[in-house]
């Protein structure tokens, strides 16, 4: 079953690199970033960005949550071949959290979100999108944004009220690591969110492969 995800061809540069485009992510909200990641199985529920992002991040005392269903394909198994990473049961435990926006409806999970000594003991959410583009409904501001930047990430307003809470709590609150087959972007708790009025999806937003 482990066989069927594959590691990187190169684990220490590879992996760097992907961390890279992920720190990249994270310094400018709402820019993509294109993983070359090994493609996952026909019956994961992840796609290549994230698989890939979970092997640069994770290591034997990483702490990881996976909402339900997004273990398909021996995602767990191949985790703890890979990685070693400790898949918790505790959401609030986790330093990672791979999650779904349905994932965070009511009830939503309790991650840990830090304190305002300690704003970095805080979960990451990984988050599974079904569409994910620069142009978008969602409008972007703060740190790492000059003037604002839109982002287009399908159905998941649950995602972004919980993100956009982050404003009232900072320093405390959830990073974001978003995912959509081989693209990724980020949206750190400095980010400040507004929904915009509605448009037309962009066309090439799907995820049309993993």
């Amino acid at each position: 079953m482990t066989m069927r995800w594959k590691a990187f061809p190169d684990p220490v540069h590879d992996g760097q690199r992907q961390f890279r485009r992920v720190l990249a992510a994270m310094a400018e909200p709402g820019t993509l970033q294109v993983a070359e990641a090994p493609a996952v199985p026909d019956d994961a529920a992840i796609g290549a960005a994230l698989w890939g992002t979970l092997l640069a991040l994770c290591d034997l005392e990483t702490r990881l949550w996976i909402a339900p269903g997004l273990e398909a394909g021996g995602l767990i198994d191949a985790l703890g071949f890979h990685t070693g990473c400790r898949v918790t049961a505790a959401p609030e435990e986790a330093d990672f959290a791979l999650v779904t926006p349905a994932s965070l409806s009511a009830p939503a999970p309790a991650f840990a979100e830090g304190s305002d000594a300690y704003p970095d003991r805080s979960t990451t959410l990984l988050v599974v999108l079904d569409a994910l583009a620069e142009e978008g409904p969602w409008r972007l501001a703060g740190p790492g944004i000059p003037g604002t930047r839109t982002l287009e990430v399908g159905a998941a307003a649950p995602l972004m009220r919980r993100l956009a809470a982050n404003r009232a709590r900072f320093p405390r609150g959830l990073d974001a690591i978003l995912t959509c087959g081989e693209r990724l972007a980020a949206i750190p708790r400095s980010t400040r969110l507004e929904a915009q009025a509605l448009g037309q999806p962009q066309e090439d937003s799907a995820c049309m492969s993993q």
